[in-house]
């Protein structure tokens, strides 16, 4: 089941930087831009909530506590500094 949830972070992540790539090149028209922006948007927010999910599982084992409602109880934010601390 981790395999899972790590391939589907990697395959993600890839295709958040193929939007970039995209969007970078600049040979997007504006409404394939604006779909693409939310596309990348959205791929984001599941690589934050993925990653704010394996956070919370490595401190439970960490420190002995039971993982249940990790997931739930992330509030961070990638561009946060303490979201990784």
């Amino acid at each position: 089941m981790a395999e899972n949830k790590a391939a589907g972070f990697e395959a993600a992540l890839e295709r958040l930087e193929q939007i970039v790539r995209t969007l970078e090149s600049d040979q997007a028209t504006l409404d394939e831009s604006v779909a693409l922006f939310k596309e990348g948007r959205e791929l984001a927010r599941q690589c934050e909530a993925m990653l704010a999910s394996a956070h919370q599982a490595i401190e439970a084992v960490a420190t002995g506590a039971p993982a249940e409602g990790a997931a739930g109880s992330a509030t961070g934010s990638l561009f946060d500094d303490d979201a990784l601390a």
